[in-house]
């Protein structure tokens, strides 16, 4: 589908696909003890942000480094799961005293949060990559933005 590639169009298809989880995460919170507005908006907000940093990746489909190829799935994959991963270790406490209270299909660790990371960022990964395209068509160099005035 994608007509003409570019970065800004998969950091907004990052942020839409963020903003829709967020919400959900934002309004769902209080049914399971949840009523502090900081971080229920804060829960929104991580998933926004989450949602531009994966869009933002899409720049990558090549690792530097090990010269292997990155496909979409693969960066939106590891992006979310290790962002998760840390917003785990932060609030590890709070997500268990959630998840005990109120086990959500049996599911008591917050560990749960890396995978519910991985599988959004193979949603945004793969939305992203089919609307605004991927590589280094989606950011061209202009030849006058290396010219210093």
């Amino acid at each position: 589908m994608t007509l003409k590639p570019s970065l800004v169009t998969r950091i907004a298809v990052g942020k839409l696909v963020g903003l829709i989880f967020g919400l959900i995460g934002f309004f769902i919170l209080p049914a399971f003890g949840v009523d502090d507005l900081k971080i229920r908006l804060g829960v929104l907000f991580w998933y926004i942000t989450l949602g531009a940093i994966i869009g933002i990746f899409g720049v990558l489909n090549f690792h530097p480094v090990l010269r292997i190829p990155l496909p979409w799935w693969a960066r939106g994959l590891f992006l979310g799961a290790w962002m998760n991963f840390v917003l785990t270790l932060f609030v590890f406490d709070m997500f268990a005293s959630i998840l005990a209270a109120h086990p959500v299909m049996g599911l008591s660790s917050p560990w749960w949060f890396v995978a519910e990371g991985a599988l959004f960022g193979l949603i945004v990964g793969g939305l992203a990559t089919y609307i605004g395209g991927e590589g280094a068509a989606t950011a061209p160099v202009r030849p006058d933005a290396l010219i210093i005035r």
